[in-house]
């Protein structure tokens, strides 16, 4: 089964993240700009609170054999500093039950599917 994985990281993080992945052969991912708060509701700055925070979220959808290398390429780039930090961001990992191309309309199989194919062709 192919995951789709969700990253919402820190908007200045969204460059390295995905020269990573690109690095790592992983081209395809949707970026967003969002804005949104954790756990943490916002921040205060003084006597002003914010409490929509901009992120940026990153959408990808991979074969589910690289689904842990994915997230741990994202978290390793996405952490500030060593031991991370509040506001870093969140991973989102659901399964996918089908892919469909649109140009040619053909439905993708699944990641086991999609490696035999690769490997039979």
């Amino acid at each position: 089964m192919m995951q789709m994985i969700r990253a919402i990281i820190r908007p200045e993080k969204a460059d390295e993240v995905l020269a990573a992945l690109m690095d790592a052969g992983f081209p395809a991912v949707t970026k967003y700009a969002v804005a949104g708060r954790g756990k943490q509701r916002g921040i205060k700055i003084g006597e002003v609170t914010y409490d929509e925070i901009p992120k940026t979220m990153l959408i990808s959808v991979v074969p589910e054999a690289d689904r842990d290398f994915v997230i741990d390429t994202i978290i390793d780039t996405a952490r500030s500093g060593n031991k991370g930090a509040f506001g870093d961001g969140k991973i989102f990992v659901s399964g996918v039950d089908a892919v469909y191309t649109i140009s040619s309309g053909v439905k993708e199989g699944t990641a086991g599917e999609m490696a035999a194919e690769e490997v039979s062709a």
